[in-house]
């Protein structure tokens, strides 16, 4: 298959990879950054323009960091939409705004194409290791099509329902994902200000009912000060805006979502909005006063 991918950063750079190995022709643009070297000297092309790399592919995919870049990406000058004729498919792999999505999925459609909202879970270790959890929103004879293309990315991959509802199930994720955070740092510092080897006691629960892949990953990252993402949290705050904003349509409360963003705000202001979403843990250690592993 000809597949175009836009967004070959942190996390695209290994699934536009694994697509390669997989066979797959990829065509690219250069968004925000160089092409990878390793992905061109395997054969992918470089395309003059995004409208270039729809013109050229098959499948788009898009794994850009927000909606606003996915917008551009589509409908801008010399965008995707520009290029694409009828019986093309876009997916769109980036974390955005689930209502933004349904609008650019009703414009693309009536280009005669599909419109496929799959974004994913795992972070960069998932990404690399072809692990992603990967959520999608889609018709099923759609989705059924391009599985064999997300099991090049991803184990655990689910049709969550129509267009949408893949991104409506990401802000889902990043709300518990950030409730397990702010919860595994709060147990880590406890036990640290209280005069126990937090290494050890992670070691203890990671036994126990309080086991998570949170507190394995995260958890040691907070324990060792590995803060290098990974996930940056000023991306977790752009998921965590689209939570609270849609909670407010909603007409629900979510207040522990609203203190988990607070507590990314706090590293944002300290100088760490690219820090990874693991050190949402200096937020609460400011605080305290305290760190839960040595810096």
């Amino acid at each position: 298959m000809k597949i175009g991918f836009i967004g070959v950063g942190i996390m695209g750079r290994p699934m536009a990879g694994h697509l390669q190995n997989g066979g797959h022709e990829l065509f690219l643009v250069r968004h925000r950054s160089e092409l990878p070297p390793e992905l061109i000297e395997a054969g992918a092309q470089e395309c003059v323009s995004s409208k270039a790399v729809a013109e050229a592919a098959d499948v788009v995919i898009l794994m850009v960091p927000d909606t606003p870049d996915v917008e551009s990406v589509l409908f801008g000058e010399d965008g995707v939409a520009g290029g694409l004729t009828a019986g093309k498919t876009v997916i769109d792999m980036s974390s955005i705004s689930p209502l933004a999505t349904t609008d650019f999925a009703g414009r693309i459609a009536a280009l005669g194409c599909d419109y496929v909202d799959a974004p994913v879970s795992g972070g960069e270790v998932g990404a690399r290791n072809a692990a992603l959890t990967i959520m999608v929103g889609a018709r099923q004879d759609v989705f059924d099509q391009l599985l064999p293309v997300f099991e090049l990315m991803g184990r655990n991959i689910t049709r969550v329902g129509d267009v949408g509802a893949g991104q409506t199930c990401k802000v889902a994720n990043q709300i518990i994902v950030a409730l397990n955070i702010e919860a595994v740092a709060e147990g880590l510092l406890f036990a640290k200000k209280a005069g126990a080897d937090p290494a050890k006691v992670r070691e203890a629960l990671m036994g126990g009912f309080a086991s998570s892949r949170i507190l394995e990953v995260h958890g040691e990252r907070m324990i060792k000060r590995t803060f290098d993402p990974g996930f940056r949290i000023e991306l977790h705050q752009k998921d965590l805006n689209l939570a609270l904003a849609g909670a407010r349509q909603l007409g629900i409360s979510l207040p522990n979502t609203a203190t988990a963003q607070e507590l990314f705000n706090a590293c944002a202001a300290n100088g760490g909005a690219g820090w990874d979403h693991s050190a949402m843990a200096r937020a609460l250690e400011l605080m305290a006063d305290t760190t839960i592993g040595d810096e």
